[in-house]
């Protein structure tokens, strides 16, 4: 049993990585049940990250600028508002489940999310969403350098790219195997509770 207050962060489950887009990560609707069932069961424990793209590639530093002169059909001059949005199966749930907004891979940098969740006393994060070798990983990353216990539900994760997806996640399991537990979503099931009920 989870002995300790623990949040899932659900890593950008929008429609612009869902949909007809340049960003799209086809195999996402796979994974969508396990996180649906996860966020569903605990929505109140759940923080839906979100990727905002910026207005234009000016907008940014250094070489996101190269970045989004790559993808300019993704920033927000263009893209319509609506596919920053989450999946509407995940929207539903909010609130009381939250939208967390950052505007690079991870989630950290800024120090606004693990303010928010020391204040409430978080010591695991549970971990889903996409894509796997890119925004999941910088959260997976990033969390064992503040020091949360990390959990990675593997069927709940996914990628537009199997190798570096498969390559993720043996590199999160070996090296980092002391932070980072990898498991089935049906396996956690049965041994999470919701602190709120402690």
């Amino acid at each position: 049993m989870l002995v300790e207050r623990w949040v899932h962060l659900c890593i950008d489950m929008q429609r612009m990585f869902a949909e007809d887009t340049p960003w799209q990560v086809p195999w996402m609707k796979t994974v969508s049940p396990e996180v649906v069932e996860v966020a569903s069961r605990f929505p109140q424990r759940t923080i839906f990250t979100r990727f905002i793209p910026p207005r234009n590639a000016g907008a940014m530093p250094g070489m996101w600028q190269a970045y989004y002169e790559k993808w300019p059909m993704m920033t927000t001059n263009r893209l319509a508002p609506e596919m920053i949005g989450l999946v509407s199966s995940l929207h539903a749930l909010v609130p009381p489940a939250r939208i967390f907004d950052k505007f690079l891979y991870s989630p950290w940098v800024d120090g606004r999310l693990h303010s928010a969740l020391g204040s409430e006393e978080v010591g695991t994060i549970v971990l889903s969403g996409g894509e796997t070798d890119i925004c999941v990983l910088a959260a997976a990353l990033g969390a064992i350098d503040l020091g949360y216990r990390v959990i990675l539900l593997k069927d709940a994760v996914c990628s537009s790219a199997d190798d570096t997806h498969d390559a993720s996640l043996q590199l999160l399991g070996d090296r980092f195997s002391v932070q980072v537990e990898i498991m089935r979503t049906e396996e956690w099931l049965i041994d999470a509770t919701d602190p709120d009920l402690r």
